[in-house]
């Protein structure tokens, strides 16, 4: 595990980040919320690990969305965590186009949709916080139209391309209010997302052209060419269905991405998930802004049946910075 210390602070706060694309997700609407009501074994089990994880906040991008926040709301009962602010957060998944995106003659079929889904909403993300989340200051990227990004590797043949979103399961900027052990507080910007996967199309190569825009998209936007550049101190929490190292996709982009100078990276070649085909890989990330102190960083392992792992990062978030 990679550690650090920061050294430059006053009146640091310390606090622990959790990152998991554990699938809280059902075919649905309200499935999800049915069983977590009934308390589902398997959710039961998510639900003990978060707890044990004890994080100060949660990010969870596989959670189905429903308007009211009823499932997040119902999963951070169950968590029992001292969560004060929960957020439901929207994924462009199951929301349809109007159009046959996959050209097999039928329309309304999840391959139609913005991203594959069986409803709006489905696999979409959720924040659980014992801080104040900025809802004011929220922004969200997921409108924004593949082909209108700079450097697009939307192409014109691709279908839909008047219509076809960028983002997956979406790119939020979520700030934070978080208290200072000397009173007072400071802000923590979360960069929170989810990439569809850079497979399950053919030669053209579609699916991996447009998560590797996603990915670029967050340079874009922590570098202010998507509006201004998030403050430090941040956190990239996302699963972007790419490893540097392994499986299919523009693996350099994300090997780019992680040696930005503006984060840093508590868990390099750590593995995040596994499957039989294409095997262990590394997809989820949690990696804060440079300025922030690293105590501790871990991947835990993986429940029974789960293909995702759980990450924390316990870290220090300085109040100001020393003269």
């Amino acid at each position: 595990m990679a550690l650090s210390v920061f050294a430059n602070s006053v009146a640091a706060q310390d606090l622990r980040l959790a990152l998991w694309h554990v699938p809280l997700s059902r075919k649905g609407p309200g499935l999800l919320l049915r069983d977590l009501q009934r308390k589902e074994p398997s959710l039961m089990a998510i639900a003990q690990a978060l707890r044990s994880a004890d994080a100060d906040i949660i990010v969870l991008t596989k959670m189905d969305y429903d308007a009211t926040g009823a499932a997040v709301t119902e999963l951070s009962k169950m968590v029992d965590g001292g969560y004060t602010d929960v957020l439901p957060l929207r994924s462009n998944a199951g929301l349809p186009t109007g159009l046959d995106l996959d050209g097999d003659g039928r329309l309304g079929e999840p391959e139609d949709t913005q991203a594959f889904g069986w409803f709006p909403g489905q696999e979409a993300l959720a924040v659980l916080s014992r801080f104040s989340l900025l809802r004011s200051e929220i922004r969200s990227f997921n409108e924004l139209l593949w082909r209108d990004i700079p450097g697009s590797h939307a192409e014109q043949v691709d279908s839909g391309l008047g219509v076809q979103r960028l983002s997956s399961g979406g790119h939020w900027v979520v700030p934070v209010r978080v208290p200072t052990n000397a009173g007072g507080d400071r802000v923590l910007t979360l960069l929170i997302g989810h990439a569809g996967p850079p497979v399950f199309d053919g030669p053209e190569d579609r699916n991996g052209r447009r998560n590797l825009d996603e990915l670029r998209l967050w340079q874009q936007i922590m570098h202010g060419a998507q509006g201004p550049a998030p403050e430090p101190p941040f956190a990239f929490m996302a699963n972007t269905n790419l490893d540097p190292e392994r499986g299919e996709g523009n693996r350099s982009a994300m090997a780019e991405f992680l040696a930005d100078p503006r984060v840093q990276d508590p868990l390099p070649g750590q593995i995040t998930a596994e499957w039989d085909r294409p095997g262990p890989m590394r997809v989820s990330y949690l990696l804060p802004s440079s300025d922030v102190g690293v105590r501790a960083a871990a991947v835990w392992p993986s429940l029974p049946e789960e293909q995702h792992r759980l990450i924390t990062l316990d870290i220090t978030l300085p109040n100001r910075p020393s003269p």
